[in-house]
């Protein structure tokens, strides 16, 4: 019975193959012919005169609408303009009212919101565009007379012809239809009768192979395409039952495997429910992941795809996404597997949070380098060029004043270059302290003394305020010297002239402190958190002119943090900016 019924779909399925093709192929014949029809008339590159009667002057006692006619009657023959199945219509381009049309009966049922009618009255282009399932074809053309009066034709046909044909095809294919099945059930019923047998047998073997009985083998009762089916069958059933037992053994490693791999995986049915989880994934996601539990796909990577998405892509394509759990940043990559079978979606989760960091760092440091020694080296070429193309004409001491200024550069790249170094050693953990005790209040005096002069120069004062006997300290002496100097000569540089600026000190808890203050032109509050950034400057302008690397901090900090003390920016209310030291007297806890 299926057989007949096979035999009879496909017939069915044949014939209205065929009817549907020759149906649309007479629609798209007539389509196509209406539009070459119209194009041969309207086409102003093959038909100017029409265009040029169209727009010539009316004579006396004829308005627009009257020339328009009289033209369109001209071409009535070859527009094909029957007055039954096609007419024609003439529209105010601006309203698309009907003004004149050559059935009157037709101009009562006609339809001015048509597509067509609506891309003619933007006066840009006609609207050409019919679908083959429609039950019209139309043109709208929209048409100029003098500056302003704009008029459409328009071509309606109401497709009858066609209507006709595709009935009488329909009924030829049905009366085919009909003596095709007729014979198809005949046939399909010899043909069944020397099938069945052989088919049986095969069908009450592979039930045995389906209920896990490979044992008992099928006769071949014959040599034809059925018995070579039988034998085919036998050797199938004994290939599937070593394979079964090859995948028994892979499945037991892939489990062990399963369990203990770092990255977590999770799969999901088809209705999102879990079905397998590792441990991985139950501390990446920070939360219990059991079979059949209350967590489902929806609710742990919903936010990232939806499922029916998921299971739509194409093997072996994914959708992925990232999630933020903690301090972690996972990322989770979902595919759908099994799509022959039970369909599911499988979701492995990487942790890529140091990736993360580390690129995060490379381009910026990239970005970083490259912007802050872009300007130097294109002041060295600049001005070494004009050296050399004007070699012995420039005075001497224009010469001397461009080979400073190549100094100066080289100076700021070599400046750049050893802070970058710096952190690298600190980064790389290359960079050992040197730790020894000394006076913390005679480091600050060495510092005061060292600025007195630069202070001087731009007229800052600065004061000492220190608490009387200010203890050593344990540290690496010459590297708290940088991090002070590097914090004072920010407060003169950043300080207009005429400034004031303080450095204080005292002791606290087992810590000392030093405080750097000043009256300058301070920190935004937005900008304050990414101070200590590397390569971070508030007002970048002024920092390339004073020699600044964006560097200074960044190396402050590291220097300070290894001594396991803080440096932070102290908040006040006054202008200018506070800068706080803090260090343990008895050093760092790893170097003691």
């Amino acid at each position: 019975m299926k057989l007949v019924l096979i035999m009879v779909l496909l017939i069915v399925s044949l014939m209205t193959v065929v009817g549907a093709f020759l149906i649309n192929s007479v629609s798209a014949f007539y389509l196509n012919d209406f539009y070459v029809q119209m194009y041969d008339v309207f086409d102003a590159a093959k038909n100017p005169s029409l265009y040029e009667d169209l727009k010539a002057p009316a004579e006396e006692g004829q308005s627009d609408v009257d020339v328009i006619q009289d033209v369109m009657k001209t071409y009535i023959g070859a527009l094909g303009v029957d007055n039954r199945n096609r007419n024609y219509f003439i529209l105010d381009g601006e309203t698309g009212k009907l003004l004149a049309g050559s059935d009157d009966k037709q101009a009562a049922e006609l339809n001015i919101g048509t597509p067509n009618i609506t891309t003619a009255l933007q006066h840009q282009e006609a609207g050409d565009k019919s679908d083959v399932s429609a039950s019209y074809m139309d043109m709208a053309v929209p048409v100029q007379r003098g500056e302003d009066n704009w008029y459409i034709i328009y071509i309606l046909d109401n497709r009858l012809t066609v209507q006709n044909l595709n009935n009488q095809l329909f009924q030829l294919i049905l009366e085919a239809l009909v003596f095709g099945l007729v014979i198809s059930v005949l046939l399909s019923f010899l043909l069944s009768k020397t099938m069945i047998t052989p088919i049986e047998r095969l069908t009450a073997g592979a039930e045995r192979v389906a209920r896990g009985d490979f044992s008992h083998k099928i006769e071949v009762a014959s040599r034809d395409e059925i018995g070579i089916l039988t034998g085919t069958f036998n050797d199938m059933a004994r290939q599937l039952r070593s394979t079964i037992q090859e995948v028994e053994n892979e499945r037991n490693k892939l489990g062990t495997l399963f369990l203990h791999m770092t990255d977590g995986v999770v799969a999901f049915s088809r209705d999102g429910s879990v079905i397998q989880s590792n441990p991985a994934a139950e501390r990446m996601l920070g939360r219990t992941i059991a079979v059949g539990g209350e967590e489902t796909y929806d609710t742990l990577f919903g936010d990232i795809a939806a499922l029916p998405s998921v299971l739509a892509v194409e093997q072996p394509g994914y959708l992925d996404g990232t999630r933020e759990a903690d301090t972690a940043t996972l990322e989770v990559l979902l595919a759908p597997f099994d799509r022959e079978g039970a369909a599911g979606v499988m979701a492995v989760i990487h942790d890529v949070t140091e990736q993360r960091k580390t690129e995060e760092m490379r381009r910026e440091f990239v970005a970083n380098v490259s912007h802050e020694l872009r300007t130097p080296l294109t002041n060295i070429r600049s001005y070494a060029e004009t050296l050399v193309d004007s070699a012995g004409e420039l005075p001497t001491q224009m010469e001397k004043d461009f080979l400073g200024v190549i100094l100066n550069e080289s100076d700021r790249m070599t400046h750049i270059v050893q802070d970058l170094l710096t952190l690298s050693r600190f980064d790389s953990g290359h960079s050992e302290l040197k730790l020894a005790r000394f006076s913390f209040e005679g480091a600050i005096r060495d510092v005061y003394n060292a600025v007195a002069l630069e202070a001087q120069r731009h007229g800052h004062t600065v004061m000492l305020d220190l608490e009387k006997g200010l203890p050593e300290i344990l540290g690496d002496r010459e590297r708290i010297l940088q991090v002070m100097m590097n914090v004072v000569a920010n407060a003169i540089k950043y300080t207009p002239d005429g400034g004031r600026i303080k450095i204080s000190a005292g002791r606290e808890r087992g810590r000392v402190w030093m405080e750097v203050q000043d009256n300058g032109i301070g920190i935004p509050k937005e900008d304050r958190p990414r101070i200590f950034e590397r390569f971070y400057r508030v007002d970048k302008a002024r920092s390339r002119e004073s020699g600044g690397t964006g560097l200074g901090l960044s190396i402050a900090k590291e220097i300070v943090e290894r001594h396991e003390g803080v440096i932070r920016l102290v908040d006040r209310r006054e202008p200018g900016l506070t800068i706080r030291l803090e260090l343990k007297i008895e050093g760092p806890d790893h170097g003691a």
